[in-house]
């Protein structure tokens, strides 16, 4: 059975607000990573209304176990990142409409594809998580230490338990689909629409939050942006939306190296996510959540008695 424990976490983004430069030593990863709390509000919402639709299917009774938990993780996920959400909202009310358009494509994409097809696009994107966030969180110090301790630690928190599900997604799609060649076929499309979505927060970012907020061009993220930028800044630099930095600028290129190679071999058939390398932080961050620690205050909370029990 399932080993996946859903865990319900309170960030308390109601008690004060909520910077959209949560990280102000890094204001490109803030904003990607503002851009990913909306992302997945609509991305786990789908996921949890395509296992609600599969369920009078899911026969094997360890696959509808995993289903389940992995269902439950993943509401969480989206209760929490609608909190932040809601919290951004709350200072910049146009961003309202920017959620509205994230989810209303991830409502288009259940309305129109079959199963089979958001099976893939769950495995697919869920599949690339583990060599991505073992990046982000093996540079904990440098993207989640330096920010607001509520942002870090809601991002900490489903960053490793997208690595305790890291083969959820998988199980269920060769459960029930089985085609690994179907999956690497629909990679393509699947990742355009991961990209539309992200580009539509993004631009909803540059809109609606001023750029002393934000500090940089949201959009800055992607590379076909920034040289249209550069080449209509050269001849009307008034339309610039701010500077153009990228999120893992200051990470070892190796590091990004290895996990865009991560990122490939998570597309090919067969592809198994329980071999890949997991972040150390993973396994410390379930260490101190079962020994009782505040994990919704990462850096924050109870730091002595973690130094006493070592």
């Amino acid at each position: 059975m399932t080993q996946l424990q859903p865990r319900k976490m309170d960030f308390g983004f109601e008690s004060a607000d909520v910077p959209f430069c949560w990280n102000p030593q890094n204001p490109a990863w803030s904003s990607m990573s503002n851009a990913v709390s909306f992302l997945a509000v609509g991305f786990e919402k789908m996921i949890v209304k395509l296992i609600m639709q599969l369920k009078p299917v899911l026969t094997d009774p360890e696959v509808a176990a995993e289903a389940v938990a992995f269902m439950r993780q993943e509401g969480h996920h989206s209760t929490a990142h609608r909190q932040h959400v809601k919290a951004l909202i709350k200072q910049y009310p146009g961003l309202q409409n920017t959620l509205d358009a994230v989810i209303g494509e991830f409502d288009l994409l259940t309305e129109a594809t079959s199963t089979d097809y958001r099976l893939a696009y769950t495995a697919d994107l869920e599949a690339t998580f583990t060599p991505v966030f073992k990046l982000m969180l093996d540079h904990e110090a440098t993207l989640f230490r330096p920010g607001d301790d509520r942002v870090a630690s809601l991002f900490l928190w489903h960053f490793v338990e997208e690595v305790e599900h890291r083969s959820s997604a998988l199980i269920l799609f060769n459960a029930l689909v089985g085609n690994g060649l179907y999956r690497m076929r629909m990679a393509p499309s699947i990742f355009a629409h991961v990209m539309k979505v992200i580009r539509i927060a993004c631009a909803g970012f540059n809109q609606h939050v001023p750029p002393a907020r934000r500090k940089v061009d949201s959009l800055s993220m992607f590379a076909t942006h920034r040289v249209k930028q550069r080449v209509l800044g050269s001849v009307a630099p008034y339309l610039s939306k701010g500077p153009m930095p990228r999120a893992f600028d200051g990470l070892p290129r190796k590091a990004q190296l290895t996990a865009l190679a991560g990122v490939f071999r998570s597309q090919m058939p067969g592809h198994d996510p329980g071999a890949e390398k997991l972040p150390v932080l993973a396994g410390e961050w379930f260490a101190r959540y079962d020994a009782g620690y505040d994990c919704t205050r990462w850096y924050t909370a109870d730091t002595e008695q973690l130094a006493v029990n070592g």
